[in-house]
């Protein structure tokens, strides 16, 4: 049976009259959204390892400042106003750029919190506040890569200072080879390691994972360390402490503390694992090219110019890379022209 256009007409005037409107009655007709503290146990059970770590003390945050209060009440207004206090009170380090990362982090928090709400059916996406916070603009970063000395005065002071120097070597011996970030070389397993061949496999960020070529020395050091300090099982942590306790991320924080008191400059710039990477990267990109220089980064992402398709290095090219950059002959290179580096010796 057709509507009647004339009743339709009258029931319109009539919501009209008692200042209802259609919204409302969707909205009415929708079941109560969760509170912010009723909803935070799923959004933390749905998160990965990554999201926990960057976005759970921002989640905690909100639902402290929001306890009790619906997801769909919250307006942008709010978010903007929490926001502004994460980046004026964000923790002052040398790096610091006046909180601006803090608040494009507690942004990103509040987005991925929301995306989970759409993702459930609480809310539409035209309906979530934290979409509607423009982030921060990313500054230029200030990390740039380092000398041969800096790099051997930093190697210097880790081999001969400290309570595990062994440990604090390896690190960064795997890092500056590899330009692994700290979270790929903390997953590393000694089932990841083929030592025969030189290849190491990484599973970072996002979830990739690749085997990356490093030298036979690396290898042979890393299979050591494993066996010496406690790895029994294929999927035992690699890395661990001279108790037998798996490495975490404190070492790291420990060691670039340590090289700061004995070389201000490395405080001063706030040098950390990440400017290795960019050490690295930058070398090879110098030496070999940027489609070598992406395949040894583990970069899989396709945003920028559409040539970033066809730009691909394989297996080989980066380990012919890490060749002339370490000096040191790697089972699976391609034979080359360009001079070796050895640049990374220590």
């Amino acid at each position: 049976m057709a509507a009647d256009p004339a009743r339709i007409a009258q029931a319109w005037t009539l919501l009209a009259d008692l200042g209802v409107t259609l919204a409302d009655l969707q909205h009415d007709a929708r079941p109560a959204r969760p509170t912010f503290d009723a909803y935070l146990p799923q959004v933390l059970a749905a998160a990965g390892p990554g999201a926990l770590r960057t976005y759970r003390s921002y989640w905690h945050r909100m639902t402290t400042t929001w306890a009790g209060r619906a997801i769909d009440t919250v307006t942008a207004s709010d978010i903007q106003a929490l926001r502004q206090q994460v980046t004026d009170h964000a923790r002052v380090r040398r790096n610091s750029r006046d909180g601006r990362h803090a608040g494009e982090l507690f942004v990103a928090a509040a987005r991925a919190f929301y995306n989970r709400a759409i993702a459930d059916g609480l809310i539409q996406a035209v309906d979530s506040p934290a979409h509607r916070v423009g982030k921060p603009r990313r500054l230029p970063s200030t990390r740039r890569a380092l000398t041969p000395d800096e790099l051997t005065e930093i190697n210097l002071v880790a081999r001969t200072s400290g309570n595990d120097t062994a440990l604090d070597a390896l690190l960064l011996r795997l890092h500056t080879e590899t330009a692994c970030r700290r979270g790929g070389a903390l997953a590393l397993r000694p089932q990841d390691l083929d030592a025969g061949r030189g290849l190491l496999m990484l599973r970072e960020k996002g979830g990739t994972v690749r085997w990356q070529p490093i030298t036979l020395d690396l290898a042979a050091s890393l299979s050591r360390h494993a066996a010496v300090r406690g790895a029994v099982l294929p999927t035992d942590a690699l890395l661990r402490y001279r108790d037998g306790k798996a490495l975490t991320s404190r070492r790291y924080d420990h060691l670039w503390n340590r090289i700061g008191l004995h070389l201000p400059w490395v405080a001063t710039h706030g040098i950390s694992t990440h400017w290795l990477r960019h050490t690295t990267l930058t070398w090879v990109e110098r030496h070999f090219g940027y489609g070598v220089a992406r395949a040894y980064a583990g970069h899989t992402d396709t945003t920028g110019p559409a040539t970033t398709t066809y730009i691909r290095a394989d297996l080989q090219a980066v380990a012919a890379a890490l060749a002339a950059m370490t000096g040191q002959p790697h089972p699976l290179a391609q034979p080359t022209d360009r001079p070796p580096g050895g640049h990374l010796q220590t």
